[in-house]
Formats: structure tokens, C-alpha cells, sequence
């Protein structure tokens, strides 16, 4: 069959696919090896990459045929696998407006994001289409809805099955003139989907991602790791996962739970590593730990991985360190710098943090996260919590001094769906260059060769009566010492006055002796460095509350109360 959606000066990222469709159509574009037979679903276990733009062409006719019309905001729940890629670029080719939430953060955060989109349409399998009835996700809003797998209960659902979507598709292109049907027509700066934060730092918000911004992202990540036609990504990171078939690369759906990588079986992880050929692997902080468990020396080496990819919370360098001795030269691990409203925005290899930047980050001078990818620019700003109107180079800071991280680029979102207060809070307009500048809300310098450092969330800043500390690079003090797996900076109200502690997870239980021990070698190693000598109270927590997304960004909010309780 013709690929139906076959225009290529669309904006739609989803002519990368149609593109790759025509170049190497039978090259698998994903695989879910535990999804056989009677397990595999509707659309089987795997898809060449003709076969998926196909069957997104289809659902793309078949959401038509149904009467969803282009603009149309749908809330997507369903898990990693073939589905997930199929509706994505289907939605994408119908114009529909797919709005992606992370089942993690929560039934009560899972309504107020569907309530803030608004989503008229809701697509997901059946536990989560009935967890939305019940519990009423979008109930103001939401007027068609899709399950998406078998079973009894997705038969007695209220729902259209995939299936059926799909079959209408195929009746509908069959009953077309011969010839390509276009993508929707629509203008590179149109919202093209909704992805909300993770709420680690406050309530969840939807960043709007427009089609030029998707696109550019699909041509700096490219251009970042040098990836090519005919590589092999494992897929433990469903929406990064996302555009491996538009960047060429076959995508592997890995036996784990992808809200639960901290849980991760090391054994399957490094069983379809070479099962498959894998020569991309995209993976948290806390699911490259679990892949360096054991003993250095008896580490399986990887030598058909090319690259090693993490973000979304500094990797400690001795994980990187393990890690990147599992891998051939010249393969790294590389991590990436940004956020949900801003991705990519730097990266860096394992050669530069081993050879050089780990040792200050030791020191207590912050994580360096590399040089600006090509076309973001950052800039460092005075520490502010209000809102900045308007753009201004009197906010500047002098190089090496720490400061807010702002950045501008075409992977930059300009505003989150529905919320003009957070909006306004996070955005400064430069209406000297007509763009709009991400407040990262991270905090950080630059040094002399232009890298970025990052020292913390601002929000986690522990404000005192006449100093400030920033979190990391006074956790760095600690993480030093080979019995911490992690530590925690928060502030603590004490009789009127706020004093710094400093939280502390080991890498194994202890006693109580050894702990009396651990702590006079921690607060005696402070004591040695001008940003943590204030720091005298030191509490042991047996394991620190974390984001569902990358089990790696610590709930200081929640740690700080518990910490309150304990000292107060």
C-alpha cells in the first residue's frame, strides 16, 4: 500500500516518518518482543516502518471518519509498545492535538491536567478509560472515547475500539482516488501537542508545543549525537522513545516497568541490548544504576552501544564512571541538560566529566552540564521569584557568578495551556529579538569557556539570615563519602530562626554506631568548605521521597516537613 500521508514540506513532524517509510520500509521501526501471540494486542508485536505509516495513515482516516475533527486536543493514556507509536503519529497526521500526562502523578493531578486541557476526545486502555469515569478525568469535556486493547472490560466500556478506528481508516483510504493524501494543513507555530511537567516543583503544567518546535527537536537531537538511519534504540523512556521512528531508528520496547526504572531487571535491560543490537540506549539516573550494580570487574561489557543517554537529574560521576566502562571507545555516556518546556538545551560526555568536571563538582562548584547545544542561547540572571515582564541585560550577572538560568531557541516553548499565572512567572519576552526567554528555574554560572553548572532548583535554595546555599554543590560534600547513596540540603524552621540539614540516604542499613561514626565523618568533612560549615544538623532517612517519571528528583518539600518534625 501507498503511504497515504506522503507530503514532505509539511511541518508536521510526522513526515519524518512518512520519509523514513520510503527509505528503508522494511526496516523495523518498533519491536515489543514480550508481546506474542494472544498477548501482542490489536496491532500485533512489531511494525516495519512501512506497515507503521501505514497504520497511522489509517488511524488518522479512521479518527476522521468518526468525526474528530483537525485542533482536536486528546488526552493519550496508553503504556510503551506498538499502539503508543501508532496513535501518535496518527493524531499527529489528523491534526489532533495529543495531550500526554504522566499516569504517575497522581488520580488528583490526573484530573486537574485534564481539566486544564480540556480534551474533547480520550484514548487509553481500559483501566485507564475506567479510572477516568469513575474517578470523572475531562467528565466537562471529554465527548468520544477510544480503548485501546482486548478483554472484558475494554468490551464493556462505553468506548470505540482501536480496531474499529482502524478498520474505518482502511475502508476510507480504499475508497479514495489513487494518490497521497496530504497532512493536514496546518501553520508551523499551531499547537501539535500538550506535555505536562512532572509537578516535582509545584502543580503540573501543560507546555504547548507547537509543530516547529517538535521539528527542530527532532533536528538538534540528530545533530547532538550524530544518530543515523538503521540504529537500534531500547525505549526505556516512553516519550523520549517517541522519536526514534522519526529520527530513522529502530525502536525497542524493553521488558520494565517505565515508571519504575529504579526497579528495572539489569538482566533483561542488557538481554535486549544484545538481543536486539542496540546501539542507543536513553535511560534516568536511576535505571543507569541499576544496569552498574555488582562488581566493577565483572560487568558485562556493551561494546555495540555508540552512545549512552541520560537526563532528568544529574548523574553522580561514579555512575557514569561504571557505565562508561561497559562501553568501546568511542562510545560515552552523554548526559542532556533541560526540562519539559526546553529540550535539549546542553549536553556533556563521560570523557570531559571523568578527564575534568567531576573533581570540582567534588569541590562543591556545581554540575557542569556542558556547552549550549548549537542554536540555544543561556543566559544567568539575578535571583529573582517574581515575575519579569520584559526582557533587560540590567538582569545579568557577571560570568562565574551564580545566578538564574534562562535560555532562548527554537526548541523553546512559549506558554503553558490554560495557565496565564505560571505562564507569565516562567516567561520573559525579548522584544528586542522577538522571542520569548524559559526561566528554567534551575540555578546556575558560566564559565569561562561558555558551560553551564547547575547548583540547584531555586526553589531549593535554603535562605538564611545572612547567606544563601544552593543545594548542589553543597550536597557534593557529602556525596563524596562512599557509605551516602544521597543527600538532601532543606531548611528548617528552629525557633524562629531557618537552619540548614542536611539529609542523608546510605548506600546500606547501619547501625546505630556507624552511624554515630558516618556523622561525625560528614559534618567534620563540611566543616572544612565555607558553603557547608553552617551546616551542623544532619538527619538519616531510610529512602528519599522521588518523582514517578526518572525515580531521580528528590521531593525536597516533602523531605524538608519530615525533617521539621524531627529537629523543631
Amino acid at each position: 500500500m501507498t503511504p497515504t500521508f506522503a507530503r514532505t514540506d509539511s511541518p508536521n513532524i510526522a513526515r519524518w516518518l512518512a520519509e523514513a517509510a520510503g527509505r528503508q520500509p522494511d526496516t523495523p521501526a518498533v519491536h515489543d518482543p514480550a508481546r506474542r501471540g494472544r498477548n501482542a494486542g490489536s496491532l500485533g508485536a512489531g511494525l516495519t516502518y512501512r506497515q507503521l505509516d501505514e497504520i497511522s495513515d489509517e488511524i488518522a482516516l479512521g479518527l476522521r471518519a468518526i468525526g474528530i475533527v483537525p485542533r482536536t486536543r486528546a488526552v493519550l493514556m496508553v503504556g510503551p509498545g506498538v499502539e503508543l507509536f501508532a496513535l501518535v503519529f496518527g493524531v499527529l497526521k489528523a491534526g489532533i492535538v495529543p495531550v500526554l500526562i504522566d499516569p504517575g502523578i497522581g488520580p488528583r493531578n490526573l484530573k486537574q491536567c485534564c481539566g486544564e486541557a480540556r480534551p474533547e476526545v480520550f484514548i487509553g486502555i481500559p483501566k485507564a478509560i475506567a479510572a477516568g469515569l469513575v474517578l470523572g478525568w475531562g467528565r466537562a469535556t471529554v465527548r468520544r472515547r477510544i480503548v485501546v486493547g482486548d478483554g472484558l472490560l475494554g468490551r464493556s466500556l462505553p468506548a470505540v475500539p482501536l480496531a474499529a478506528v482502524v478498520r474505518l481508516g482502511r475502508e476510507a483510504h480504499e475508497r479514495r482516488p489513487a494518490g497521497p493524501v496530504d497532512f493536514e494543513p496546518l501553520a508551523p507555530d499551531e499547537p501539535a501537542a500538550i506535555l505536562f511537567t512532572s509537578g516535582s516543583t509545584g502543580p503540573p503544567k501543560g507546555a504547548v508545543y507547537t509543530h516547529r518546535i517538535l521539528d527542530a527537536q527532532v533536528s538538534m537531537i540528530r545533530a547532538m549525537f550524530g544518530i543515523r538511519p538503521g540504529e537500534v534504540d531500547l525505549c526505556t523512556f516512553p516519550l523520549f522513545a517517541l522519536f526514534a521512528p522519526a529520527l530513522g531508528m529502530s525502536a525497542i520496547v524493553p521488558e520494565m516497568d517505565p515508571t519504575r526504572p529504579a526497579r528495572a531487571n539489569p538482566e533483561r535491560i542488557v538481554g535486549a541490548i544484545n538481543a536486539f543490537g542496540v546501539t542507543n540506549l536513553f535511560g534516568s539516573p536511576a535505571l543507569l544504576r541499576q544496569l552498574v550494580r555488582g562488581e566493577g570487574d565483572r560487568l558485562e561489557r556493551l561494546p555495540g552501544l555508540r552512545r549512552v543517554v541520560s537526563a532528568g537529574a544529574p548523574v553522580p560521576a561514579r555512575t557514569i564512571e561504571r557505565m562508561a566502562s561497559r562501553l568501546s571507545p568511542p562510545a560515552q555516556v552523554h548526559t542532556v541538560y533541560g526540562a519539559t518546556e526546553a529540550l535539549p538545551v546542553a549536553s556533556i560526555g563521560s570523557d570531559e566529566i571523568l578527564g575534568e568536571t567531576r573533581h570540582a563538582t567534588d569541590r562543591g562548584l556545581g554540575v557542569c552540564v556542558g556547552l549550549p547545544v548549537e542554536g540555544i542561547e543561556v543566559r544567568i540572571i539575578r535571583i529573582d521569584d517574581g515575575p519579569i515582564p520584559e526582557w533587560s541585560d540590567e538582569w545579568l550577572v557577571p560570568p562565574g557568578t551564580i545566578g538564574e538560568i534562562v535560555v532562548s531557541g527554537p526548541v523553546v516553548t512559549r506558554e503553558y495551556f490554560e495557565r496565564p499565572e505560571a505562564t507569565a512567572q516562567a516567561k520573559i519576552v525579548d522584544r528586542r529579538r522577538e522571542g520569548v526567554l524559559h526561566r528554567m528555574g534551575d540555578l546556575g554560572y558560566l564559565d569561562d569557556r561558555g558551560r553551564i553548572w547547575f547548583c540547584g532548583r531555586k526553589a531549593h535554595r535554603v535562605i538564611l539570615a545572612d547567606e544563601t546555599l544552593f543545594t548542589i554543590p553543597c550536597e557534593a560534600i557529602f556525596n563524596t563519602h562512599p557509605d551516602v547513596h544521597r543527600s538532601a540540603l532543606v531548611g528548617v524552621e528552629v525557633g524562629g530562626e531557618r537552619i540548614p540539614v542536611i539529609c542523608i540516604e546510605t548506600v546500606r542499613r547501619l547501625t546505630q554506631g556507624e552511624r554515630d561514626r558516618l556523622r561525625g565523618e560528614l559534618l567534620g568533612h563540611a566543616a572544612g568548605f565555607a558553603h557547608t560549615r553552617r551546616i551542623r544538623t544532619l538527619l538519616f532517612h531510610p529512602s528519599f521521597p522521588v518523582d514517578i517519571r526518572h525515580n531521580s528528583k528528590i521531593f525536597r518539600e516533602k523531605l524538608a516537613d519530615w525533617a521539621g518534625r524531627r529537629v523543631s
